[in-house]
């Protein structure tokens, strides 16, 4: 599928271009490698797949920044392992990312801007309608009815990295859309584990 990676400015090149099929293929050849690396130092599957989503994510919005002597793979191993550190220097109750959701939804709350929530949900949703039929499938089979990326790969008979492939784009075209908000309103539209409205003792 697509060019082939070679980790040569010339593959930099056509990232920096907007070459989809050149970001596709880099997502298709090291998803599930930093995937398993972040779990051998995390123990942590979804935190795991969290990082390397985002870093993905990252290196697309910010691919104009990218210098085309970058050893991509270095930097991608790098950039996992620091993140990975990172988790165990917040020894808190809640972890990073479900704090920042409580954050997120306070400085809602406390601005009482419930017309703003409404809309940016409305905006996430036409976004991921906007998605390609079988990412959109994919996005909302790990979202919405929350499966993981083995169950939803054996459900529609194809490979994890093909899945991993489709939720990381469709994060990526969602965030384009919607900015830096999506994560928090993602988990507004279809929160399951955590409970926001806890009342103070």
């Amino acid at each position: 599928m697509g060019p082939i990676f070679d980790d040569k400015p010339e593959f930099i090149f056509r990232l920096k271009k907007g070459d989809e099929e050149a970001y596709e293929n880099l997502v298709d050849k090291y998803n599930s490698k930093l995937c398993l690396y972040a779990n051998s130092l995390l123990n942590d599957i979804p935190l795991s797949e969290d990082i390397v989503q985002n870093l993905f994510i990252k290196i697309w919005e910010k691919r104009d920044n990218l210098r085309e002597d970058l050893s991509l793979k270095s930097y991608l191993y790098k950039s996992v392992y620091n993140a990975c550190i990172n988790q165990y220097k917040k020894n808190q109750a809640l972890t990073a990312l479900e704090k920042k959701y409580v954050e997120g939804l306070n400085h809602i709350v406390e601005k009482k801007d419930d017309d703003t929530l409404d809309k940016l949900k409305l905006k996430v949703k036409q976004a991921i309608d906007n998605l390609p039929p079988k990412c959109r499938e994919v996005f909302v089979l790990s979202k919405k009815d929350g499966l993981t990326n083995i169950e939803i790969s054996e459900y529609l008979n194809v490979s994890v990295s093909t899945i991993e492939r489709h939720i990381t784009i469709a994060f990526t075209k969602i965030r384009a859309e919607v900015g830096s908000k999506t994560e928090l309103i993602l988990y507004l539209l279809f929160a399951k584990k955590i409970q926001i409205f806890n009342s103070s003792s």
